[in-house]
């Protein structure tokens, strides 16, 4: 982790990673440690996995020297949004993954994890490409400390 940028109002978490395999296991631990401070425990496991695939696939596809992968986590009151941004120009595609293939289930996992997600072409070069939780209703009114907010 390069940097950390937390919001004014600690719902909106910014990391950067040096794109390399490992920063996978380093945005999990960081993502899980982010949904235990805004009291999302049963978003966690699918936040979890979806930040799996979309990081891991920025750091296998976004092949440009000596750029980093950015992740963001946002607390929307209603929902969890993901984002994981890289410098890589081609955008993801959905496909269907064949029962024998290796690779190509990660935006298949994404797509029925996922209540959204979408590809965002950034200002400059590359793209963020971002999924959206629908956090359940007895956890909308948490807040960081675990006390219940006013809806």
């Amino acid at each position: 982790m390069k940097s950390e940028l937390t919001g004014p109002d600690e719902r909106t978490v910014v990391r950067r990673w040096a794109r390399h395999p490992r920063c996978v296991a380093r945005a999990r631990a960081d993502l899980r440690t982010t949904l235990a401070s805004w009291g999302l425990p049963t978003v966690e496991e699918v936040a979890l996995l979806v930040l799996s695939e979309l990081i891991t696939n920025a750091v296998r596809h976004a092949r440009v020297p000596g750029r980093q992968i950015e992740t963001r986590y946002l607390h929307q009151g209603d929902s969890v949004r993901i984002e994981v941004h890289d410098t890589g120009d081609p955008h993801p595609r959905l496909m269907t993954p064949r029962p024998e293939a290796v690779h190509g289930r990660g935006l298949f996992l994404v797509d029925a994890l996922a209540d959204q997600w979408g590809v965002t072409p950034r200002a400059v070069v590359g793209k963020a490409v971002w999924a959206v939780l629908a956090i359940p209703d007895d956890e909308r009114g948490s807040t960081a400390d675990g006390q219940l907010g006013e809806g």
